[in-house]
C-alpha cells in the first residue's frame, strides 16, 4: 500500500525524524490559509499524487509570495501531472502539500527495500541525491553504497556513521544524519514497509539534515496491525478495477496489452504473460484467482477484465491441483453467459478433473477455443485477438 508524500512525513516527524514544516491543502483557499500559517518568505506548492519525478512534470514549483501560493495552487490542483511513473495518461492532482522553503547546500538520497537474497533490510545512500536513483545506478553504480542491516541489532551507530561520511555528510552534521538514518530503520521496521525512500536528503548551510521528500510503502500482508496507516489509504490514486477485484480476493494488476488474462497462482500467470508475449502478444492484465476460486469469483473476474476497452481477447490458462479444472469449467461457462461474452475465450486446462472439465466446456454451446498446452493457447489467442 503506498500513502502519500505529507503522510509519510507525519510518520516521519512521529519518530523524531527532522522534516520540513508543512501543511495538506485539498482546494486553492487552503492551500493559501496553510502558507499564511507557515513562516515565508518562500514557500513549496507540491502535488500529492502516488509516483515519483513531480518536479520533472510540473508538480513542484516554488512560490515567493501568498499571491504566487495562490497561482501555482490553482495551476497545479486539478492537473494531470504526467510523470515518468504516471504512464501517457498521468494521474489528476486531487491533494497539494504547502511547505516551508528550505536552505539548501546539498542533496542526498536515502533508501531502504528488503533485500531477498540476504533476507535483510538493505539501506542504500548516495551523494547524488534529487534524481532518479535508476539513473544514478545505471551509470554510476560506484556512488551507491549499500548496507545490509542484521535484524538481530538493527542499524550499529557506526554504520550509519559509514555511510554518513561516504556519501559526503560533513563531520558537524554526522551525528544528525546518523539520528536520520537509524530513525529511518525504526520507521522501516516498526510499520511492515516495503520501501522507505528520502529523495532528497538534505544538509542546509547551517547544517541540519533534514528529510526533503518521504516516500513510504507498506506490506499489505501486514496492514492489520496498523489500523492508523489504513486509514491514511487514498482510493483515487488507484486502479478501480484492482479495488474491485481486492474484495473479491482476487489478484489483479492493469496493464497496458489487449489479451486478458485469467490464471491460477501467480507463477502460472507470470509464465502465461511471458509466453504470450513469445507469441508477439500483450497481456492487458495479471489476474491470478487463487486455489479457492469459485464460479462467483470466476465471474467476477470476468467483468473486471472486460471493463478494459481495449481488451480483444481472454486466456484461461489453469493448472487444477487444490483448484480442480471442473469448477474452473464452471464457472467460465457461468461467467462467458453472466456477461454475454463478446470477445474471443481461449481456454487450456490441465490437472484435477480435466477430462470433466473440458466436457463441460465442449457441452456448453460457446464458442470456446481450446488447447492443449501454453504454446498453442498463447498461439491461438494471439491469433485471436488480432484477428478481433
Amino acid at each position: 500500500m503506498k500513502i502519500h508524500e505529507y503522510q509519510g512525513k507525519e510518520i516521519f516527524r512521529r519518530h523524531g525524524l527532522a522534516v520540513p514544516r508543512g501543511i495538506p491543502a485539498f482546494s486553492v483557499d487552503e492551500a493559501v490559509r496553510a502558507a499564511q500559517a507557515l513562516p515565508g518568505p518562500v514557500w513549496v506548492v507540491k502535488a500529492q499524487i502516488h509516483a515519483g519525478g513531480r518536479g520533472k512534470g510540473g508538480g513542484v514549483k516554488l512560490a515567493r509570495s501568498i499571491d504566487e501560493v495562490r497561482t501555482l495552487a490553482s495551476q497545479i490542483l486539478g492537473m494531470q501531472l504526467v510523470t515518468h511513473q504516471t504512464g501517457a495518461g498521468g494521474q489528476k492532482v486531487r491533494r497539494l502539500l504547502i511547505e516551508e522553503g528550505a536552505d539548501i547546500a546539498k542533496e542526498l538520497y536515502v533508501g531502504m527495500v528488503v533485500d531477498r537474497a540476504t533476507q535483510r533490510v538493505a539501506l542504500m545512500a548516495s551523494s547524488e541525491g534529487g534524481m532518479d536513483i535508476e539513473e544514478v545506478a545505471a551509470k554510476t553504480p560506484g556512488k551507491i553504497h549499500k548496507v545490509f542491516v542484521d535484524p538481530k541489532t538493527g542499524l550499529t551507530d557506526a554504520e550509519a556513521d559509514d555511510v554518513a561520511r561516504r556519501i559526503g555528510v560533513p563531520e558537524a552534521s554526522v551525528p544528525a544524519a546518523r539520528a536520520m538514518l537509524k530513525g529511518l530503520y525504526k520507521v522501516f521496521d516498526e510499520t511492515d514497509a516495503s520501501l522507505a525512500e528520502i529523495n532528497p536528503l538534505i544538509l542546509t548551510r547551517d547544517g541540519r539534515v533534514v528529510a526533503l521528500d518521504a516516500k513510504l510503502n507498506f506490506d499489505a500482508n501486514a496492514l492489520y496491525r496498523h489500523p492508523d496507516i489504513v486509514e491514511m489509504r487514498d482510493l483515487d490514486e488507484e486502479d478501480p478495477a484492482e479495488i474491485e477485484a481486492s474484495r473479491f480476493d482476487l489478484s489483479y494488476i492493469s496493464l497496458d496489452g489487449d489479451i486478458g488474462c485469467l490464471v491460477n497462482g501467480a507463477g502460472l500467470a507470470m509464465a502465461t504473460m511471458d509466453t504470450i508475449k513469445l507469441y508477439g502478444g500483450e497481456p492487458a492484465n495479471f489476474l491470478d484467482v487463487g486455489g479457492g476460486a469459485t464460479a462467483e469469483k470466476v465471474t467476477e473476474a470476468f467483468k473486471i477484465m472486460l471493463r478494459n476497452p481495449g481488451l480483444k481477447a481472454i486466456l484461461v490458462n489453469i493448472f487444477g491441483g487444490i483448484m480442480k479444472c471442473d469448477t474452473i469449467a464452471e464457472g467460465v461457462v457461468a461467467a462467458s453467459r453472466a456477461v454475454s461474452l463478446e470477445v474471443p475465450l481461449v481456454v487450456r486446462m490441465k490437472g484435477t478433473n480435466e477430462d470433466l472439465g473440458k466436457r463441460i466446456l465442449a457441452e456448453s454451446g460457446l464458442p470456446i477455443i481450446t488447447a492443449a498446452n501454453m504454446a498453442e493457447a498463447a498461439e491461438k489467442v494471439v491469433a485471436a485477438a488480432k484477428g478481433h
